[in-house]
């Protein structure tokens, strides 16, 4: 079986395992992640932090987006970039935020160029995922979004931290070269 194959059948077995969870698991996951997370965010002092809205499963980052209102802090979610197939933007989100439905029925704010904050001035991107390993290698939907956005991160301002179920995690993912390990992955 090729690499491409054996991503492909880890993604629908993590996608099943993760949609197995009950109402009480997700909420309980939830309340855990936000707390790993605004220790994080405390820690390295971040105020820029981008987040995403969750969506078939992923953990919910509802309750970390209101903890960081309250803190005043400043949340961004992604958004598909119009003109740079395969990419993110990450726009400024608020309670007051218009939201629209992107082309995976994911809902991300309305395309705004003044609410727009170049890669540069993130602290801290935490990312959705589908699977893990103990090496900090993610591997998502499929699209590359967040591994073109991360490449070289190490290079640039912002940490990616990936957050995730529990049952998430495999022993080893197959990688392929444009991979982008995380530099750390919290697990609820």
């Amino acid at each position: 079986m090729n690499i491409s194959s054996q991503r492909q059948q880890i993604r629908q077995l993590i996608r099943k395992k993760r949609q197995k969870l009950t109402a009480l698991e997700q909420a309980q996951a939830e309340q855990n992640i936000t707390q790993k997370a605004l220790a994080v965010i405390e820690q390295f002092q971040a105020e820029h932090i981008a987040l995403y809205r969750s969506f078939d499963g992923e953990i919910s980052t509802k309750l970390l987006i209101e903890k960081l209102w309250q803190q005043g802090k400043k949340v961004y979610l992604p958004v598909l970039h119009p003109f740079s197939d395969g990419n993110l933007l990450f726009l400024a989100f608020n309670k007051d935020t218009p939201m629209q439905q992107n082309k995976f029925g994911i809902f991300e704010p309305k395309l705004d160029v003044r609410n727009v904050l170049p890669l540069y001035q993130l602290d801290l991107i935490f990312t959705p995922l589908v699977a893990f390993d103990k090496k900090g290698n993610r591997l998502g939907m499929g699209g590359g979004f967040y591994d073109r956005t991360l490449q070289d991160w190490q290079q640039k301002t912002f940490i990616p931290i990936g957050l995730a179920h529990r049952c998430q995690e495999v022993e080893e993912l197959p990688v392929e070269n444009w991979d982008i390990p995380l530099a750390d992955i919290l697990t609820g």
